[in-house]
């Protein structure tokens, strides 16, 4: 990451002969949260996606931190079946790091045994952001798609609290006017192929 940010310069990608950038140029800021807002569709996950590594552009260039400093928050919470809430966090911690804290800081401590069945689409949305939360420690990067879908206002405001206390910049995808709220930086956006608005 450059200090001037995360830069795209004349990114184009398609999933087969569906064009979702086409030559896009966008400049992210590399510090702060920043939310990109716009119609179901339009590019944003396939754009997260290309910041993360897991696409690759068929041109143009992408500055951004690499897949091993980054962290990124799915749109689907992606639990693993059969482990408890503080199983799922201790996956992505050293080994015998607490996972407690990264509860606690999605208001689940007192779930730390309770499997992601047993739980609300809520709080195993809430799980999912403490586990990032915990890998995204140490880290350049974080990458959030949809992260408070069914987390009620408050505890999204206390949760990106706790993002903000890992000082690692934030892009992130939203729709709903609290968690546009939340960002430093709202960029809006249209597609496809996607085009800052």
């Amino acid at each position: 990451m450059t200090p001037s940010g995360i830069i795209l310069q004349n990114v184009s990608f398609a999933y087969g002969d569906r064009t979702v950038l086409q030559d896009f140029s966008l400049t992210l800021p590399g510090s702060g949260v920043t939310a990109l807002c716009g119609p179901s569709g339009c590019g944003k996950t396939t754009l997260l996606r290309l910041l993360a590594g897991l696409e690759q552009p068929a041109d143009g260039i992408i500055t951004a931190p690499p897949p091993a400093q980054t962290a990124i928050l799915f749109q689907e919470d992606r639990l693993l079946p059969g482990l408890n809430a503080a199983a799922q966090v201790s996956i992505v911690l050293p080994l015998g790091a607490d996972a407690l804290p990264w509860l606690a800081a999605a208001d689940l401590a007192a779930e730390a045994h309770t499997l992601p069945q047993e739980m609300s689409g809520g709080m195993r949305r809430r799980l999912a952001l403490a586990r990032c939360l915990a890998y995204a420690r140490g880290r350049t990067l974080i990458l959030l798609d949809e992260p408070f879908t069914g987390i009620d206002p408050q505890r999204a405001g206390q949760i990106m609290q706790h993002i903000r206390a890992l000082h690692i910049p934030v892009i992130c995808t939203a729709h709903d006017a609290h968690s546009l709220s939340l960002a430093d930086k709202v960029i809006h956006l249209g597609g496809p192929p996607l085009h800052p608005l």
